[in-house]
């Protein structure tokens, strides 16, 4: 791993964030680039096409006023995506954290992120953003679309940053989980750091045989690891798991099937983002 971005807006994830970039870096020697981007919302736009009663003297008046009122909104909002910035890259550098850089982009949240993650390893991000509703524990609503649409492993980050002693990997023998298990294995992220790898279901050879194969992978890479299968339903299997092993990161792979799906049956990604109160590192 050689360079990571991490996702800062105004919540108050963006420090927890920086906190687990600069742990990322410090075990893999990454570089980190800090990214904020400006939604369409806080650009400039066309002014709007006002009709009514309005004489045509006035009409001009206010439109040249709203167009002067989203101009000034615009500039304030890229000078609070400035300050945003700032302020993140002096935390990470204060913590010596490498080399880090910040850029601010303007447009869709995920577009943005297309662009800039060919030169990546890792995408870094908090798991609410500044729109999500904390008290009621709704994830940010740009979290699944960024976890679906994104070519490379994504972090959400948990609310306060805790060292990670113990890792979990939620293998279920589809391709993302042994893509996981292959980044991971191959990695420096985990070194020295103990690995439970387990599957939740029936225990049957097939199964046995491939977390058998996926631990082996991990021990190759110069893990410890213990692998287990275990019965119950995934998220409360896990989540039980990472209560009682005091595990400090959760690698799974991220929504098998299509929203669709997921909006009839529900999404195990989802609860796991929801419930989890380590960081979950994802693999599509």
């Amino acid at each position: 791993m050689t360079h990571l971005i991490a996702l800062v807006d105004g919540s108050a994830y963006a420090s927890s964030v920086c906190d687990h970039a600069a742990w990322v870096a410090s075990k893999t020697s990454a570089s980190i680039e800090l990214l904020h981007v400006l939604g369409r919302r806080e650009t400039p736009s066309a002014p709007v096409n006002l009709s009514g009663n309005l004489t045509l003297g006035a009409r001009s008046d206010l439109l040249e006023k709203l167009a002067a009122h989203d101009a000034e909104r615009a500039r304030l909002a890229k000078d609070r995506g400035r300050v945003i910035l700032d302020a993140a890259k002096a935390h990470l550098e204060t913590g010596n954290a490498g080399t880090v850089t910040a850029r601010l982009r303007h447009g869709d949240l995920v577009e943005a992120i297309h662009e800039v993650e060919a030169g990546a390893d890792l995408i870094i991000l908090g798991k609410r953003g500044e729109a999500a509703d904390f008290a009621k524990g709704h994830l940010g609503s740009n979290l699944e679309r960024i976890v679906r649409a994104a070519n490379r492993p994504v972090m959400a980050a948990s609310r306060a940053f805790q060292p990670v002693a113990r890792a979990l990997i939620a293998y279920d023998g589809g391709a993302s989980a042994d893509k996981a298990v292959a980044h991971l294995a191959s990695g420096k992220l985990l070194q020295g750091v103990a690995i439970d790898i387990v599957s939740v279901g029936e225990e049957t050879a097939e199964r046995r045989s491939r977390l058998e194969a996926a631990a082996a992978a991990l021990r190759a890479g110069g893990h410890g690891v213990t692998a287990e299968i275990i019965p119950g339903k995934p998220d409360e299997a896990f989540g039980e798991r990472i209560r009682a092993r005091g595990i400090g990161l959760l690698a799974m792979g991220a929504y098998g099937h299509s929203r669709i799906r997921n909006l009839v049956i529900g999404s195990t990604t989802t609860e796991m983002l929801r419930s989890c109160t380590v960081p979950v590192m994802l693999f599509r």
